[in-house]
């Protein structure tokens, strides 16, 4: 069981690099496309955007640490708080920006959260 809830979580984990590389390193190309904006709105919100991929970052090392480190609490407790970060950012992103949002980072960490501590 534990070995299906590292998975869920190192799926997570690549959920976000990718949206890390979206929102900064492929914003004018395939991130504009992925978050359906026209080259005019992308530049405008091109720093906002790098700022939140910044941010997504973050939440990357968190969950990195948590599958990483060698000390059983620090891994949960990394692992807890990266869950939840993105759960909670996931769900405010689908309130404000578009539903889709709480399907693509939400569930996944609530799945990952839930079988992590199943586990």
């Amino acid at each position: 069981m534990l070995l299906f809830a590292q998975i869920a979580v190192a799926i997570v984990l690549l959920i976000h690099v990718y949206i890390v590389l979206l929102e900064t390193v492929f914003f004018d190309t395939r991130g504009r496309r992925v978050f359906g904006l026209s080259a005019e709105k992308a530049a405008i919100v091109k720093p906002a955007m790098s700022n939140q991929g910044c941010y997504n970052g973050f939440l990357v090392a968190a969950l990195a640490v948590g599958l990483l480190h060698g000390e059983p609490a620090v891994r949960s407790a990394f692992i807890t708080y990266g869950l939840l970060c993105i759960a909670v950012a996931g769900i405010w992103g689908g309130l404000t920006v578009s539903k889709r949002i709480i399907f693509v980072q939400t569930v996944p960490a609530v799945v990952a959260l839930v079988l992590y501590h199943l586990a």
